[in-house]
């Protein structure tokens, strides 16, 4: 059987999630070093239900979020590996990209947690632009109409009937005039992520990127930038670099995904969004989630 371990990015987080996994193997010992190079108390951060007093202590935070998930999914990973279960290969959404990394071996835990400090810092800086959901549409129309309307992109190519939209807020306001779609919805993030909008903070993440080093991976990996199978640390390298300001192609990954006939996906992480896109868009496929101490198995 063909196994993919999928990790997903922003949007997956939930308050109460460290909570899930506090007592899982280096769990406490990986949040004390992230909030130490973070100078906040990110496990609080996770658990915080009341309304936060300041973004600095919002979960939702740009700055949080994508330090509070990686750490999630990889300690769900490592515990996995513990119980001397591995994948064929990974792949992850966006954020959860560099958590695959970490987990075919090709960047260290500690240079993970720096990166993602320095992106999503990069990110929450790029105040161009703004990003939508479609939901349920004609594919070919959008198509047409990204084509036709300037300062506009698929950021998120997620499934068949779901895609995030990035561009300037008048390139959005004029899309959402003219398709025809179950729902539009504007998302609440800084920029426009995954588009041109962000060529200059990837030049900035690419010239940080040049002094980590990246390994052979234990295991291939698909990338979003170029959704197939790779082994080259080198090719991995170029096509994480590039991420930050293209697509992510997660429709093309699912139906790479579906070439095999006996595959298993397994999403790690604190919640099913990446589960929910395979169960809409694949079928026949066996999909599991991880997101606990108490399953570590599928």
């Amino acid at each position: 059987m063909t196994v993919a371990w999928v990790f997903p990015g922003q949007g997956s987080q939930k308050i109460g999630m460290a909570k899930q996994i506090e007592n899982l193997p280096k769990a406490q010992e990986r949040f004390s070093y992230a909030s130490e190079i973070f100078k906040r108390n990110l496990f609080e951060i996770c658990e915080l239900n009341a309304e936060p007093t300041d973004s600095f202590s919002d979960l939702n935070n740009t700055r949080n979020t994508q330090i509070c998930l990686f750490l999630i999914e990889s300690i769900l990973l490592d515990a996995l590996k513990n119980n001397g279960l591995k994948p064929t290969y990974v792949a992850g959404h966006s954020l959860g990209e560099i958590t695959a990394l970490y987990c075919a071996d090709v960047l260290s835990f500690e240079d993970c947690v720096s990166l993602i400090k320095v992106r999503s810092q990069l990110m929450v800086n790029a105040v161009q632009g703004s990003m939508a959901a479609v939901i349920g549409f004609d594919r070919e129309q959008l198509d047409l109409l990204v084509k036709k309307i300037d300062d506009i992109v698929i950021a998120n190519d997620n499934s068949s009937s779901q895609v995030v939209l990035s561009g300037s807020n008048e390139a959005l306001e004029i899309l959402s005039r003219e398709i025809s779609c179950k729902r539009f919805l504007k998302l609440n993030v800084s920029g426009a992520f995954h588009s041109p909008f962000m060529n200059e903070p990837s030049a900035k993440f690419s010239d940080y990127l040049k002094q980590i080093k990246f390994n052979n991976p234990s295991f291939p990996v698909i990338s979003n930038y170029e959704p197939s199978i790779c082994i080259d640390p080198n090719e991995l390298k170029v096509r994480f670099e590039n991420q930050m300001c293209n697509g992510v192609r997660w429709r093309e990954t699912m139906d790479l995904m579906a070439k095999d006939k006996d595959l298993h996906i397994v999403e790690i992480g604190p919640s099913n969004v990446l589960s929910g896109l395979g169960k809409r868009h694949l079928k026949g496929v066996k999909i599991s989630q991880v997101s606990s101490s108490d399953q570590i198995t599928y």
